[in-house]
């Protein structure tokens, strides 16, 4: 027998090499999902840092009126073995929110850089009236009017982020006069953060007081309204065209296009669970619910790069498959010998693809990314192909299953909603080829080379 001449693997042995170096590949598509989640971290860092002293999400709620009023208090108390009676006052605070509030957000957007790093900031012009009545009940709460300090009230505005106040010094007006304003004494759900006005409530014994304020806000991503009143009503505009509306309510009315939004919410205090009316405690207890019900609405990046990245790399496995399933089938039915370093080297090319369309994305955005990455990859492979399987002609069909690939990649990327269809739909049509090209072969046949 001629020492040269040995057997060759059969098709059962060269379909598990080429398993095991897939398998193999899983390490560094690993490790560039890592690299994707830790650039996307660094990314969030750095859009924080940009819009670090512009302010953050804002989070806006008031106005509320406060009204100090008193309650006595009598106790028996024991003082050198005699009882007596002792008085004391007791000082409350009456929480009033707004029968009727209308609020009016003009948003004006704009995205700051900083090397490859955007973020969404924002000014908002806020213009709003909020009418306030005493209730007709107030006995049942165990308040008497007469206790009532109405000189003393204030009015307070509650602002998530109070660097956010620029331009024009807030005004607060009453019957078309300025109410002169200080920081601080913001409700509990923005955590004290705000300001307040103090005023005479005396016109409150005769009738409603219609307050009007206007203020402008800077903030960062999202703009949230903690609604209080009776009837809170809430417009927002802005040319942002991919707003996203959340938190516990929608709007009642919405138009979004490619020149902008506006959205109109309308909330009452049924719907909050909440009363007009609460005293002291009671405040932090409702505050608590109202600071989980609010209206929100995000200035959102129509698509993060990061995401469709990492979306993107979850197909890895399937570049892979279908390119090694292709080598394979010109291996054990073409009768061109392909080594497992080959098998190796195929797949670094094709795991290179996602690093090279991270780091691209970063510069120039994720489309042109995906294109240049793309071409590059299927340049690359397809030469090594040619000269892998011996034949232009053979590296022709391998780039013609690389851009097919990619185009399929794409339209996955591009239509969430149908990928898993899609994808299942290629692996069905991909086994049925394998299946029909091999359906005479002898997986367990050798021959002599």
């Amino acid at each position: 027998m001629n020492d040269d001449v040995r057997p060759e693997r059969s098709p059962g042995q060269k379909l598990l090499f080429a398993i095991l170096v897939g398998a193999l590949l899983a390490i560094p598509l690993f490790a560039i999902y890592l690299l994707v989640y830790d650039r996307s971290t660094q990314s969030t860092q750095a859009r924080a840092s940009i819009a670090q002293g512009w302010g953050g999400a804002q989070v806006i709620s008031g106005p509320v009126l406060v009204i100090p009023y008193t309650t006595t208090s009598t106790e028996t108390v024991v003082e050198n073995g005699k009882q007596s009676q002792k008085t004391s006052t007791i000082a409350h605070e009456l929480m009033l929110q707004a029968q009727a509030a209308e609020l009016r957000s003009d948003l004006s957007p704009r995205q700051k850089h900083y090397s490859i790093y955007d973020a969404v900031v924002y000014e908002a012009h806020n213009i709003g009236t909020a009418r306030f009545a005493l209730p007709d009940d107030l006995d049942r709460l165990g308040i008497d009017r007469t206790t009532l300090a109405l000189g003393k009230a204030e009015l307070r505005f509650g602002i998530g982020d109070a660097r956010g106040l620029f331009g024009a010094p807030p005004t607060v007006t009453l019957a078309g006069q300025k109410l002169p304003l200080k920081p601080g004494r913001g409700p509990r759900e923005t955590g004290g953060s705000g300001f307040y006005s103090f005023l005479d409530a005396g016109a409150l014994q005769q009738g409603a007081l219609e307050f009007r304020y206007d203020y402008s806000l800077r903030g960062n991503e999202s703009l949230t309204l903690l609604p209080g009143g009776g009837d809170t009503r809430w417009t927002v505009t802005s040319p942002w065209p991919s707003p996203s509306f959340q938190g516990k309510f929608l709007p009642e009315k919405s138009n979004v296009s490619e020149h902008g939004f506006s959205a109109l919410w309308r909330v009452g205090n049924l719907a909050l669970g909440k009363s007009l009316v609460s005293v002291d405690d009671d405040n932090r207890q409702q505050g608590e619910v109202g600071a989980q019900a609010g209206a929100s609405v995000n200035l959102v990046t129509p698509v993060d790069l990061y995401d469709q990245v990492n979306r993107s790399v979850k197909y890895g496995f399937l570049f892979i498959g279908f390119t090694f399933t292709a080598f394979l089938m010109f291996d054990v039915i073409g009768g061109v010998r392909v080594s497992p370093i080959e098998y190796l080297l195929v797949g670094v090319g094709l795991i290179l693809f996602f690093v090279m369309l991270l780091a691209f994305a970063e510069v120039v955005g994720f489309t042109p990314a995906y294109a240049i990455a793309a071409a590059a990859i299927i340049g690359l492979l397809t030469a090594y192909s040619a000269a892998v399987l011996g034949s232009w002609r053979r590296g022709g069909y391998i780039a013609g299953l690389l851009m097919g690939l990619y185009a399929a990649l794409y339209v996955l990327l591009s239509l969430e909603a149908y990928s898993l269809l899609i994808g299942s739909l290629l692996l069905f049509v991909a086994l049925a080829g394998v299946m029909y090209l091999t359906r005479g072969l002898d997986w367990g046949a050798r021959r002599l080379v």
